[in-house]
């Protein structure tokens, strides 16, 4: 704030890992009149699925602007993780501009300790990198969980379509069950081809 900047956006991906699914960039607006924020925040993967819910309820309201991107599993496949993530930021962003936020006059703030995101934004932006900014940055942290749980929403959806590949509880993992699953009957279209072994 005192270089000029009037927010921060702090910024977290998740999905990185799995072998189904998308990629989703949760990104918050902290302003310097947001004082307060839910009790039990903390990065998504210290938080119990159950309160990850009704947290992800309180934030919307703490942090009003706030917006998700994403990759599909085939973005994944065509561009590489590392794009995947850029391009998934960049949504968030553009959906941030268009809810009116000033995104030219903010910093990003990312989690960990490289900037991936430059080399494919539009028009530049002060970025800065913070490792473990998902557990010392309330708008990294905020976005984590937001992303989370819109992620693990939509795995669970997609459980009703494949129900065989147990995506309600392993969201895309690769855990045994899944594994089996993909040996026994392929690959879906929610997964990331170039990343399972033949």
């Amino acid at each position: 704030m005192a270089q000029g900047f009037t927010s921060v956006i702090g910024c977290d991906e998740v999905g990185r890992g799995p072998l189904a699914g998308p990629v989703v960039a949760g990104l918050v607006v902290w302003t310097p009149d947001v004082l307060t924020w839910p009790e039990g925040l903390y990065d998504s993967k210290t938080v119990t699925e159950k309160r990850r819910g009704p947290l992800a309820e309180a934030l919307r309201e703490t942090f009003p602007q706030h917006a998700l991107g994403e990759s599909s599993a085939e973005i994944v496949d065509q561009e590489g993780i590392q794009s995947a993530l850029a391009l998934a930021v960049v949504q968030g962003l553009l959906a941030l501009a268009q809810q009116g936020v000033a995104v030219g006059s903010a910093v990003l703030l990312l989690d960990g300790s490289h900037d991936f995101v430059t080399p494919h934004l539009p028009h530049p932006l002060r970025v800065v990198t913070r490792v473990k900014g998902d557990r010392d940055c309330v708008s990294v942290a905020a976005a984590s969980v937001l992303a989370k749980v819109y992620r693990d929403e939509a795995m669970i959806a997609h459980h009703e379509t494949y129900p065989e590949y147990g995506f309600a509880s392993n969201k895309g993992y690769g855990s045994k069950s899944h594994m089996d699953a993909i040996a026994q009957h392929g690959i879906t279209p929610l997964h990331r081809a170039s990343w399972i072994k033949k």
